[in-house]
C-alpha cells in the first residue's frame, strides 16, 4: 500500500521526499475523447500530477437529478494511465470562472446568503451530494492503488467568509466519506484570507501569479511547518466579453515558475490546459476592488493563455516551462504527442432553415406562469438560458419612460410587437417613452452567474420589476427557455422550421430565432493539406438535411453523456478540431451535431469557437444557431482554428 503524507518540510511518498509538479486540467472543459492527449501533453511538459475541480451544478443541475458522476472516475483513470498523480478539488464551491462557482442554482436560489456557512439545511444538501460523488475519489486514492494524493476542502474560502465551524465540518465530512489522503485548503497569500480559509490540522496552500518569496513568507506566518505549495500558479488569465484579451509574457511567466521551485515548493500550474466553457457554462465576475461593481461575463474560451492552448497545441510558454521543469525531473521527459490536426478549410455553411424565437419557445419552453411580479430565473428553475416576460401597460395613458429595475443581465424589448430597444443592468430604460395601452415583451438572457466574491449566487432575470414612470406593472406572465432543452433532439425536431428566407419577411421577429443548416465533411486524401479532409457546402450539403435532422452528437456537457451514446463515438479520422466563426451575427449560442459549443458575441474579444474533432462526422453535419438579438447574414464558417501564436493586442497580466 502506497503512503502519501505531509511532512514537516515536504511531501513524502512511502517516506521519501517528493515534489509535486502539477497542472490544472478540468475534465469538464475538455471533450472526453481528448483527455488522453491533453494529459500526455502535461506529462511531456514535465509534470507529475494533474489537478481538477468538480462542478456540482454540471452533475446535479436540478435537485436529485444526478448526471454521470462516473465522469470524474474515468478522468482519474485516464490520469493514472498517463502516469500522473491527481489532486481533486470537489468544492462544493469551486470558483473556476464557472457558472455560479459550481453551485447549482437550486441551492443558491433556495438558501441565498446561507450557502457556504454552517446552516443546517445547506450542509444537508452538501452532505447528500458528497456521498454521491466521493466514492469516485475514495476508491482511487493512492493508498488503494490509485492516483489521488490530495483532496481540497472548500475553495479560497478566506476570500469569502470566516465560518470556521463550517470549514471544520466540511473537513470532517470528507473524512466520514472515506477520504484518507491529506486534505488541504488554498487561499490568497494575505493574512485575512489565510485566517478565514485555513483549518487546523489541514495543509494550507497559497494561490498567486508572481512574488513567490513574499507569498510564501505570508504563508509561513500562518503555517510554520509543512511543505510549501502554490496551489494556483496563475500563468495566464481569462477574458471577459467586451474587454481586451489578457496575455502574459511567456518569459516572465517562466521566471515566476522558476522562483516558486527555487523556494523548494511544489506547484500547480493554473491552467496547464484551460479548454472551453462548452454548453454556456461560463461564469462572470464583478469589477472593483471588492468584486461588487459592474458585471463582467466570461467568454466561452477558457484558453487562459495556458502553455497548452485551447486546441491542445504547445505554445512558447509550454516550451519555456518545459525547460524550467526539466531541471527538476527525475529522468528524461516524455516526448510530445503528435500535434492536433485541424479541419482543412475554409468551409462556408449556408443555413437554410429558420424558426422564430416565439415558435422555439412554444416547442422547447417550460410552462408559462402568471404572477403579480416578475419571477426570477431561480424561481422558474432556469439556470442557463432566457426567460420571456410579458406584461400589459394599462391605458389610455400618455407616454412615460419604461424600464426594468434589477435587470440581470440583458433584455431585448418589444412594444406591441415592434423592437423598442435593448436593456442592461447599467441602462435599464428604453430610449423612447411608451404610451398605454400597450403589450410589452422582454426576452431576458443570463450572461453567466457570478463565480467569485460577495455577489456569488445573485439571482437572474427582472429581480425588481417592470416600471412605467414610477409605477410597477403587475400581472406578469413568464416562460423559461432552458439551454439544456436543446439536448433533446426529438424536441428540437418538433420546432416548426421554415425556409430561412422567411426570416427576412418577418420584420423584427426575423432578427432572432433558431437557424439550421448542414455541411459535409469528406475524407479525400491529399485535399486541403491538413488531414486530407474536405468540407463542402451548397446543394450537396443541403440535400442531406433530412438524414441528419434531429441527430445528436456527444452531450453538451463533456464527460456527462446522454443516452445517445458515449462521447467520442463520432469523429472524422485525422481531424482533431475545427474553428467556427459567425460573421455578421450578434449574440447567441451554436451547436454542431447537437453539441453546444457555447456562446458567441460580436463584442469580442473571442471571434472563433472551438469545435472538438469528436463531435464532427464524416459526411453530413448539422449546425444550429440560436440568435438572441440581431441576425446578420445567415452563415457559418469553419476552418482549422486560430494559430498557436497571435499578435492580438491585449492587457498584459503581471
Amino acid at each position: 500500500m502506497t503512503d502519501f503524507t505531509v511532512g514537516d518540510d515536504c511531501f513524502r511518498l512511502d517516506g521519501k521526499p517528493v515534489r509535486l509538479l502539477s497542472g490544472a486540467l478540468h475534465y469538464f472543459r475538455v471533450h472526453e475523447a481528448q483527455w488522453d492527449h491533453r494529459l500526455a501533453m502535461l506529462a511531456a511538459m514535465g509534470l507529475n500530477c494533474v489537478e481538477t475541480y468538480v462542478p456540482w451544478n454540471l452533475h446535479e443541475p436540478r435537485e436529485g437529478e444526478v448526471r454521470d458522476v462516473e465522469a470524474l472516475g474515468r478522468f482519474l483513470d485516464a490520469a493514472e494511465r498517463a502516469g500522473l498523480w491527481a489532486i481533486v478539488r470537489p468544492g462544493p464551491y469551486i470558483c473556476a470562472e464557472w457558472e455560479n462557482g459550481g453551485l447549482p442554482v437550486w441551492v443558491t436560489g433556495r438558501f441565498g446568503r446561507r450557502v457556504r456557512t454552517r446552516d443546517a439545511e445547506y450542509r444537508a444538501v452538501v452532505e447528500r451530494w458528497f456521498r454521491e460523488l466521493l466514492p469516485q475519489v475514495v476508491r482511487r486514492q493512492v493508498s488503494r492503488g490509485g492516483p489521488v494524493i490530495l483532496v481540497q476542502a472548500e475553495n479560497e474560502y478566506g476570500s469569502y467568509g470566516s465560518d470556521a465551524v463550517y470549514l471544520e465540518w466540511l473537513a470532517g465530512l470528507l473524512r466520514q466519506c472515506g477520504v484518507t489522503v491529506p486534505l488541504f485548503t488554498s487561499d490568497g497569500p494575505e493574512d485575512h484570507m489565510l485566517t478565514g480559509g485555513s483549518v487546523p490540522g489541514l495543509l494550507a496552500t497559497a494561490n498567486f501569479g508572481s512574488g513567490a518569496r513574499e507569498g510564501f513568507e505570508v504563508l509561513r506566518r500562518h503555517q510554520p511547518r509543512g511543505p510549501l505549495m502554490c496551489m494556483e500558479f496563475w500563468c495566464g488569465w481569462f477574458d471577459h466579453w467586451g474587454a481586451a484579451p489578457v496575455l502574459r509574457d511567456p518569459e516572465q511567466a517562466a521566471g515566476a515558475l522558476r522562483e516558486i521551485l527555487e523556494c523548494g515548493a511544489s506547484v500547480n500550474i493554473y491552467m496547464a490546459h484551460g479548454g472551453t466553457n462548452f454548453g454556456g457554462w461560463a461564469g462572470a465576475n464583478r469589477s472593483g476592488p471588492h468584486q461588487d461593481e459592474s458585471f463582467q461575463p466570461t467568454v466561452t474560451s477558457y484558453d487562459y493563455d495556458a502553455p497548452v492552448d485551447e486546441y491542445g497545441r504547445a505554445t512558447e510558454k509550454f516550451r519555456l516551462f518545459r525547460e524550467v521543469l526539466e531541471g527538476y525531473a527525475e529522468g528524461p521527459l516524455p516526448a510530445l504527442p503528435p500535434e492536433p490536426v485541424g479541419l482543412a478549410g475554409p468551409v462556408r455553411v449556408e443555413l437554410t432553415e429558420w424558426a422564430g424565437l416565439g415558435d422555439v419557445l412554444e416547442a422547447l419552453g417550460d410552462p408559462e406562469t402568471e404572477s403579480g411580479v416578475p419571477p426570477t430565473f431561480e424561481e422558474l428553475g432556469v439556470d442557463r438560458g432566457l426567460v420571456r416576460y410579458r406584461v400589459a401597460v394599462p391605458g389610455p395613458r400618455q407616454a412615460y419612460p419604461l424600464g426594468a429595475s434589477g435587470l440581470r443581465d440583458r433584455a431585448v424589448v418589444s412594444v406591441d410587437g415592434v423592437r423598442a430597444g435593448v436593456l442592461t443592468e447599467e441602462s435599464g430604460t428604453l430610449p423612447e417613452p411608451v404610451a398605454g395601452p400597450a403589450e410589452v415583451e422582454l426576452w431576458v438572457e443570463s450572461l453567466g452567474r457570478v463565480n467569485y466574491g460577495p455577489r456569488l449566487g445573485e439571482p437572474k432575470g427582472v429581480t425588481g420589476g417592470v416600471l412605467h414612470e414610477r409605477q410597477y406593472l403587475h400581472g406578469v406572465r413568464a416562460r423559461g427557455l432552458r439551454l439544456d432543452a436543446f439536448d433533446d433532439a426529438g424536441a428540437v425536431a418538433a420546432v416548426p422550421f421554415g425556409p430561412v428566407a422567411a426570416a427576412a419577411g418577418a420584420g423584427d421577429a426575423g432578427r432572432t430565432g433558431l437557424f439550421r443548416g448542414t455541411f459535409t465533411v469528406e475524407g479525400v486524401e491529399g485535399v486541403g493539406g491538413v488531414g486530407g479532409i474536405r468540407g463542402t457546402t451548397g446543394a450537396s450539403a443541403a440535400s442531406t438535411t433530412s438524414s441528419v435532422s434531429g441527430a445528436r452528437g456527444p452531450s453538451s456537457a463533456p464527460g456527462v453523456p446522454d443516452s445517445s451514446g458515449t462521447p467520442g463515438a463520432s469523429g472524422v479520422p485525422g481531424v482533431d478540431h475545427a474553428g467556427l466563426e459567425l460573421p455578421g451575427w450578434t449574440r447567441g449560442f451554436v451547436w454542431v451535431n447537437g453539441f453546444c459549443l457555447g456562446r458567441y458575441w460580436s463584442v469580442g474579444p473571442q471571434r472563433t469557437l472551438y469545435v472538438p474533432g469528436p463531435v464532427l462526422r464524416e459526411g453530413a453535419n448539422e449546425v444550429w444557431v440560436l440568435e438572441l438579438e440581431d441576425a446578420g447574414e445567415p452563415r457559418v464558417e469553419l476552418g482549422p482554428g486560430a494559430p498557436v501564436e497571435t499578435d492580438a493586442p491585449g492587457v498584459v497580466q503581471p
